[in-house]
């Protein structure tokens, strides 16, 4: 088929390199290059390195409402445009533009968890699964029909980056299943029930909050690792806490048990890798030698 593949993240690019092996690829959309590193110079998407990479014609409009950018994207003549995290609203007639619309490929059990950041938010809820949905859109906020769906079970002690990459490589293998019987597949409508919205993950949210059920803040650790990384203050050093898993013990709300396990507002969390500020992610027993801890050290909110 003829694909327009249209994306963004790191998230997105396994599901290009697969329609690319697979199929032919038209055209690729991206977000435009944004300023990064020290020199903040622009730096293109993931998707769009890639895209360059594989000597893909690539396009990263600012938008697609005016006439001229909706009249080159009906010109390239597809068949489907694939729509992977890509970060721009679709006006209709982009919708309308492809022979067989636009397909969207979305990291969560639709109708739960449309928005932004479906990953993130299925772990901070403490979701037991999620999934991927393959969904024709529509001029909604991911309420189309889903064409085809799996689920897929979260971890005790997944982190939205192994969830991230699981999903990523599932959303690839069903894109290619769905367009291979895309005849024959019967759009299912989305249940007018169980709607909830996964709103951008604000960096407020990532102080760690000791009072809480060590449920909650395991939840919480998990859930912004990598990205913006869940934090609390340890002996006046900002400390980012990247993964974590439930442990015994019981104290003061944020004191030192024993090695890197903190008590919560009930139970007690054992953080099994931490970030120092300026420094690399180290495993518990490395993070111990540079930054040695007592028992009862107290890991404070600002």
């Amino acid at each position: 088929m003829k694909v327009i593949f249209m994306g963004t993240p790191e998230f997105s690019v396994p599901v290009l390199e697969a329609l690319n092996a697979h199929h032919k690829v038209v055209c690729v959309y991206s977000q435009p290059p944004r300023p990064a590193g020290r020199g903040k110079k622009d730096r293109p998407s993931p998707v769009q390195a890639r895209a360059e990479a594989l000597g893909l014609p690539t396009r990263h409009p600012t938008s697609l409402r005016s006439p001229e950018a909706q009249a080159e994207f009906a010109a390239l003549g597809a068949d489907v445009a694939v729509v992977v995290a890509y970060g721009l609203i679709l006006p209709q007639p982009i919708l309308d533009a492809p022979a067989d619309g636009c397909l969207n490929i979305h990291a969560s059990l639709l109708p739960r968890w449309r928005g932004a950041a479906p990953i993130h938010r299925a772990i901070l809820a403490g979701d037991a699964e999620t999934g991927v949905c393959i969904m024709r859109m529509e001029a909604g906020l991911d309420t189309g029909p889903v064409l085809m769906s799996e689920a897929t079970h979260i971890g005790p002690e997944e982190t939205t980056a192994d969830l991230h990459d699981r999903l990523s490589d599932m959303g690839a293998r069903l894109i290619l299943g769905a367009l291979a019987s895309l005849d024959d597949l019967a759009p299912q409508p989305q249940p007018e029930t169980g709607v909830t919205y996964a709103d951008k993950i604000a960096k407020t949210e990532a102080q760690i909050d000791w009072t809480q059920s060590a449920e909650q803040v395991d939840r919480r650790i998990r859930g912004l690792s990598p990205f913006p990384g869940a934090w609390t203050l340890v002996n006046g050093e900002r400390v980012k806490l990247l993964r974590s898993r439930l442990a015994q013990g019981s104290g003061a709300p944020g004191a030192l048990i024993d090695g890197l396990t903190f008590a919560c507002g009930s139970g007690a969390v054992e953080i099994t890798l931490a970030q120092r500020e300026g420094k690399r992610p180290m495993e518990r027993d490395e993070f111990l030698r540079g930054f040695p801890l007592a028992p009862g050290t107290l890991a404070r909110d600002l």
